[in-house]
């Protein structure tokens, strides 16, 4: 594209209030009977038939800005300011006893710290995620070729560039699934984050689409039984991106709640505080993280895994 091309795809963005995320390939999901939280309810306490790991594949450190709402009256009353916040990033693996391995999130990719652009990252985008920060401890790449079982496929909880930083190392034909509207939200910042996102979904197929419904309980946007067993749960919690999805999986030790980025440290899950910077919509992302809390306050059995810290 010449530069007056790319002027005026600039200035078309600017016009519509930013790029779509992404322009990869979506469909509809075939996996997912829907469902409602009662029926997750009527099962929490029953043990459950999958194995889940939860795996470091790197440290970092980011904004403490992006990660909570530093306007919140309690981020206030407590002073926080903004710093550099240590954070990892994970990917967990679960085990179904038919339908096989898959992972929730991608963990990173053995290139990305080292050579980003060999995996799709731009050199714009590179810089500004301060990749000097990050310490891969286990990459994608090493904790695949590990397993003596292949993949079945990778559930995001949304597509932001640290939860999909593992995807080139998962195998061509994997099947990837996320929440709705994950590719078409529009943002101005996508202007420079589209291109790094397809280059990180390179290769892959469509991304399959959560087919979630309303939740006729109320209690989240809507409810998903992925594999009609009652074993692995999808839960649609809008806010820091359109389709955040976060996971229920039920197993021999109890259900574990897999929030993704609804929260991402602890502080802001003991306080209730919602995401900073980093998410599309702040009140809505405040509306899910309660939701979840309420959640877990009426189960307590329930172990929650966060987005960004232990």
């Amino acid at each position: 594209m010449n530069l007056r091309g790319a002027g005026s795809v600039i200035f078309l963005c600017a016009l519509t209030s930013g790029c779509a995320a992404s322009g990869h390939a979506v469909r509809p999901a075939e996996l997912g009977t829907v469902s409602r939280t009662s029926a997750l309810e009527a099962v929490l306490d029953l043990p459950g038939p999958v194995t889940l790991e939860t795996i470091v594949s790197a440290d970092w450190v980011v904004s403490l800005a992006g990660l909570v709402n530093l306007s919140h009256p309690k981020a206030e009353a407590a002073k926080l300011q903004d710093r550099d916040e240590p954070i990892q990033i994970y990917m967990h693996a679960f085990h179904h006893p038919t339908r096989g391995m898959y992972l929730v999130d991608s963990g990173v990719a053995d290139k990305l710290k080292d050579h980003p652009a060999d995996v799709g990252v731009g050199w714009l985008v590179a810089r500004e995620l301060h990749l000097e920060k990050l310490t891969t401890r286990t990459s994608t790449q090493a904790w695949l070729q590990a397993q003596r079982v292949p993949l079945a496929g990778v559930m995001v909880t949304h597509l932001h560039v640290d939860h999909v930083s593992g995807m080139p190392d998962v195998p061509r034909g994997t099947a990837l699934f996320a929440g709705p509207g994950e590719t078409t939200a529009r943002e101005l910042q996508n202007l420079v984050l589209a291109g790094s996102m397809d280059g990180l979904l390179e290769g892959h197929g469509p991304v399959s689409q959560w087919q979630f419904v309303a939740d006729p309980d109320g209690q989240f946007e809507g409810v998903l039984d992925i594999f009609g067993d009652g074993s692995v749960w999808a839960l649609w919690v809008p806010g820091h991106t359109p389709g955040s999805t976060a996971y229920l999986v039920r197993t021999p030790q109890g259900p574990v709640l897999l929030v993704g980025d609804t929260c991402h440290t602890r502080w802001g899950w003991d306080n209730g505080v919602e995401p900073g910077k980093f998410s599309h919509d702040k009140p809505a992302s405040a509306i899910s993280l309660q939701r979840l809390r309420a959640f877990v306050a009426k189960q307590p059995k329930i172990t929650v895994r966060l987005g960004h810290q232990p």
